[in-house]
């Protein structure tokens, strides 16, 4: 299990802990009533994202020796109000890959964790609990 903690500062800006020593602060953008200290949780979402499929991909380039250099994973994300309702994922490879080494690695691509979280409502449990302090 990893434990993530996220403690209010001021307003909507919280300081998130992540399991192994490593911080962020999340906020809400000014418009939003935030302070705009840092990205929003869905923004995060996104970056989540952006990252795991590149580091999906580069994983599997890797095992196969494939040279794909620096890697560019951008991901457009649709929004109805605050909530994120689709994804647009592109792969930024070098141009010397085949046609076959770039369908596979945009398969592979597909199996991040993150991906699979999201495309996969009914594979994922979130269970909710009140701790009084």
């Amino acid at each position: 299990m990893v434990t993530v903690v996220a403690r209010r500062r001021k307003g909507y800006t919280h300081e998130v802990e992540i399991e192994g020593g490593h911080t962020m602060v999340i906020d809400e953008p000014r418009e939003a009533g935030g302070g705009d200290q840092g990205p929003s949780p869905t923004r995060v979402l996104a970056a989540s994202l952006a990252a795991c499929t590149a580091i999906t991909l580069e994983m599997y380039a890797d095992r196969k020796q494939w040279p794909v250099g620096e890697v560019e994973v951008v991901v457009g994300m649709e929004l109805d109000g605050a909530a994120p309702t689709d994804f647009t994922v592109t792969l930024r490879l070098p141009k010397e890959l085949s046609p076959e080494q770039q369908e596979r690695i945009r398969v592979i691509a597909a199996k991040c964790p993150v991906h699979r979280a999201l495309a996969a409502d009914t594979e994922v449990e979130i269970r909710e609990r009140i701790e009084l302090v």
